[in-house]
């Protein structure tokens, strides 16, 4: 069999040069933070990560010649790929290049996690100075809706598809269903994400025991659904309801599709309404606090019922969502309401929102493809499909999503095993296994509710940092790179 290997290499530098530019520009917050909180150290490390990263990509989008040759599939899933590898390294910059931490390998987890909006941290974020908790802030906020979103809007100005970019990128919306255009779904899709953005904040800031600088790294951290933590005690350290509700509320929109509330701003109330993915979604809250309520009251952890239902609210909304936030100390929950957590790291929240893991969708077709097999073994004759909405799953959907869970459970397994050379408890592997899989950042066991992973040596940071990549890209869009049907002709 001959292949045809010639990649669009113009396109792919050019794609990647644009997000060079961004992350560099993006850091120049985090710069004027730096000044603003008197750190001169960390002033110019930022400074000179700025520096090179804005200059590595002018030259890349001054110096590549305009895009002429054909963008296919492939070129789609190799910039999507690089994309969070060359934004994660050029991020870890400002932590390598400041006194917080001299491992290079401790800057690149840091931030990984930021561009994946995993909740962890190798270093302890929740200590950090002002100006590098403002860029792993912004990295999250960056990573929540996917760079390359951003990136889709401007793609017609240099002659490129977006479209083939949209399919790889696992976890950014169906923008095809929300415009004409690529770019203005796009648009139209962050516009969405800034205006919750804004509004969140201002609701934080009104909290008497939040700092405007508190207020906006809480309001980044959460409507990303990424869960870093301003302080070492974490959300308990504003011991307020309200930031609570608010904190736990937001994540729960921005862990719904985004593209019902496009058809609710055109008030298409039925496919909101209708949409089988966010009732089964609130369904799975609802069960998950209810359950851990009970559990917690019942078995003897809280005295007071209410306690119980604010906690187990948080922690339950926390985990659904993989924002990994804590509000009390999960670890010594009962073992019920830690199984329920630890099930709930597995599903996530809903398609095209800016959770990770599973997704609920999947979850749903899934069991109705396991509904089918029994109804199949009473009636062997029959002929059922898999329905959603009244209306058959095409087969190919259905294998694609079994062969998915299917590498996810394999890919958790076997990282669980290579986890397990660092000779930590078994509770500890498989939860870390869990967590950087799914983007949710809280384990248990030593790693503790802050999501510290200190204990790790060098070479199993740098696994999980690629862990953390696999599974915000939900696993096909690397996986499919080292098969050799991909690299066949005109694909």
């Amino acid at each position: 069999m001959s292949f045809n290997t010639a990649l669009n290499y113009q396109a792919i530098v050019k794609i990647l040069g644009v997000i060079t530019l961004i992350v560099g520009i993006s850091m120049l917050p985090a710069l004027f933070c730096a000044h603003l909180y008197n750190e001169p150290g960390n002033f110019k490390a930022i400074l000179i990560s700025a520096v090179i990263t804005i200059s590595a990509g002018i030259l890349v989008v001054l110096f590549i010649r305009p895009v002429k040759a054909k963008f296919r599939a492939r070129e789609g899933y190799l910039v999507v790929a690089l994309c969070w590898i060359i934004a994660s390294l050029f991020g870890t910059l400002p932590y390598y290049l400041s006194d917080f931490t001299g491992s290079f390998i401790d800057g690149f987890f840091e931030s990984t996690a930021g561009f994946t909006t995993t909740g962890c941290t190798s270093i302890g974020a929740e200590t950090m100075p002002h100006s590098l908790l403002m860029w792993k802030a912004i990295s999250h906020w960056l990573g929540g809706m996917g760079i390359l979103v951003f990136v889709i809007s401007i793609l017609p100005a240099l002659g490129i598809n977006g479209q083939l970019i949209v399919r790889a990128e696992a976890p950014g919306p169906v923008l095809e269903k929300m415009a004409v255009r690529m770019s203005d779904s796009a648009k139209i899709l962050y516009l969405m994400y800034f205006s919750f953005t804004v509004i969140e904040f201002v609701l934080l800031a009104l909290s008497p025991s939040m700092t405007p600088f508190d207020a906006l790294i809480n309001t980044m951290g959460s409507i990303s659904t990424g869960g870093l933590l301003a302080h070492p005690d974490g959300i308990a350290y504003y011991d307020s309801i309200y930031v609570e509700v608010v904190i736990g509320v937001f994540t729960i929109l921005a862990s719904v599709n985004f593209v019902l509330y496009h058809y609710a701003i055109k008030r298409k109330w039925k496919y909101v309404l209708k949409d089988i993915e966010l009732r089964a979604f609130l369904r799975i809250l609802i069960g998950a606090v209810i359950l851990c309520t009970l559990g917690l009251y019942f078995l003897g952890h809280y005295p007071s019922l209410g306690k119980a239902l604010r906690d187990s609210f948080f922690q339950v909304v926390s985990v659904a969502t993989t924002s990994g936030y804590s509000s009390a100390d999960y670890t010594l929950w009962p073992a019920l309401c830690q199984l329920i957590l630890f099930t709930l790291m597995f599903i996530g929240g809903c398609a095209a929102s800016t959770c990770g893991s599973i997704k609920v969708i999947r979850i749903v077709v899934f069991l109705k493809l396991i509904g089918r097999g029994f109804y199949k073994r009473i009636h062997p004759r029959s002929v059922v499909a898999v329905k959603l909405r009244g209306k058959a799953v095409p087969a190919p959907v259905v294998s694609s999503i079994t062969v998915f869970i299917l590498m996810y459970m394999g890919l958790f397994l076997f990282s669980s095993l290579i986890l397990s050379l660092q000779n930590l408890d078994l509770e500890t592997t498989i939860t870390t296994s869990a967590a950087m899989l799914s983007n949710t950042g809280m384990a248990f066991g030593q790693v503790g509710a802050l999501g510290n992973y200190s204990m790790f040596g060098d070479g199993l940071k740098l696994y999980l940092s690629l862990l953390m990549i696999v599974g915000r890209l939900e696993l096909f869009t690397i996986v499919i790179l080292f098969t050799r049907n991909f690299w066949g002709r005109d694909r």
